[in-house]
């Protein structure tokens, strides 16, 4: 086949056009710093970096709930100890009603200041996060978790039980949040008997908690919540002086007896028996009152209601044991939330860490797939201005040559 003029053209500028365009590709690689501008550059390597980016905007994004989490567990674990302190308060101002030189003005000084003590609770438990959200209510985060009800003089909880889960990473997520229900609300109320009653030729009883943890001990071995009648406790009296103390109408096993003396209580696993004309064929008979669920705020606000009404002797030492026992029952439980708290926090550094090397060996590859070595980039740039330069000289020879040329 002849080559034309024409045709030597068209191969010279064809040639110079594609040495400009690997000119052109080697410069934006370098400026870009990357080895792959097209999927058709690289198409396995494109491949590989779009997989490696999207892991690398998934774990970044699992550092973004991480710290969210982290927020919102501090700014509990703040409140629960602002919680905390102030039940102390209320725990050492409670004791002190019980000071027997104190009169009715010195007490309902100290029902003012549990007053301000509850409504400080009160604030807490209510307490917002940073966007406006309540951190008790569960999952009604824009439901005011505790109101007071004039109708019934209660405290009372309206959100719900949820936590609010977070996934730190591929496989572990974390509960971000506690609901009140399950930390302020579902305190135990002072575990105590009926009132007892009595058979001729008794005429009198009076059942007492004389030392409330062994009591709580026995109520939480020995309370039925199926069978009623197991819950019955009857003290019988026999000749001469003698007493059995029965359950549900029967002797236990081993059976609980004892001899009774004139004046002096029967002693009876934390509860202390005072019986009036205790003769054979006499009985006490008393239950275990079912057990109830209470929270702070109802406990306080029952022990400021006995201290304004007056209550003075056995009804005030009763307000001042209820509420010892459940501001004591209140604070274990603000301890467990606290002690969850912590052990979250823990697994949040612990995920933290670990997203964190996984981010820096996931960019390092995608680095090894995609990013130009500058060196490598400056050389092929060379490379290309060099080639291109040869063709354009090239080309200037052959366009400036004309048949005469030949014939010399």
């Amino acid at each position: 086949m002849r080559t034309t003029f024409n045709m030597k053209y068209a191969q010279s500028l064809d040639s110079i056009l594609g040495t400009q365009d690997k000119l052109q590709k080697a410069s934006l690689m370098l400026n870009n710093q990357t080895k792959i501008l097209t999927a058709a550059d690289d198409p396995s390597g494109a491949s590989r970096a779009i997989g490696l980016e999207a892991n690398i905007q998934q774990t970044n994004q699992y550092q973004t709930n991480n710290t969210a989490a982290r927020n919102s567990l501090e700014l509990q674990e703040t409140v629960h100890d602002s919680i905390r302190n102030a039940m102390d308060r209320a725990r050492v101002l409670t004791l002190s009603l019980g000071n027997g030189t104190y009169d009715e003005n010195d007490r309902k000084a100290i029902g003012e200041q549990l007053g301000n003590i509850r409504d400080e609770l009160f604030d807490l438990m209510n307490r917002r996060d940073e966007l406006g959200g309540y951190l008790f209510s569960g999952f009604q985060d824009q439901t005011q978790p505790y109101s007071f009800n004039t109708a019934t003089g209660k405290y009372e909880f309206n959100g719900d039980e949820g936590q609010k889960t977070i996934q730190l990473s591929l496989s572990i997520s974390i509960a971000a949040n506690d609901s009140g229900r399950n930390i302020f609300d579902s305190v135990d109320k002072r575990f105590q008997t009926t009132a007892p009653t009595v058979g001729a030729p008794v005429t009198a009883a009076k059942v007492t908690v004389a030392n409330q943890s062994v009591f709580d001990n026995f109520y939480k071995q020995n309370y039925d919540g199926l069978t009623a009648g197991n819950n019955d406790y009857t003290v019988v009296f026999s000749a001469p002086s003698n007493y059995e103390i029965q359950r549900n109408g029967a002797s236990q096993v081993p059976a609980v007896t004892g001899t009774y003396t004139a004046g002096q209580p029967i002693n009876y696993n934390g509860l202390s028996i005072d019986v009036t004309g205790a003769a054979p064929g006499g009985t006490v008979d008393f239950s275990l009152q079912p057990p109830e669920k209470t929270n702070i705020l109802n406990s306080l606000t029952d022990l400021i209601n006995g201290i304004n009404a007056g209550d003075s002797g056995d009804a005030l030492n009763e307000r001042i044991l209820d509420a010892t026992v459940e501001i004591d029952n209140a604070s274990a439980k603000v301890d467990s939330a606290m002690s969850s708290i912590g052990g979250r926090l823990n697994v949040i550094e612990s995920i933290f860490g670990s997203n964190e090397d996984v981010l820096i060996a996931t960019k390092s590859h995608k680095a090894d797939v995609v990013e130009l070595d500058y060196s490598t980039g400056i050389t092929e740039l060379v490379k290309q201005e060099t080639a291109l330069q040869a063709v354009q000289a090239t080309f200037g020879r052959v366009t400036g040559l004309s048949l005469f040329d030949y014939i010399n």
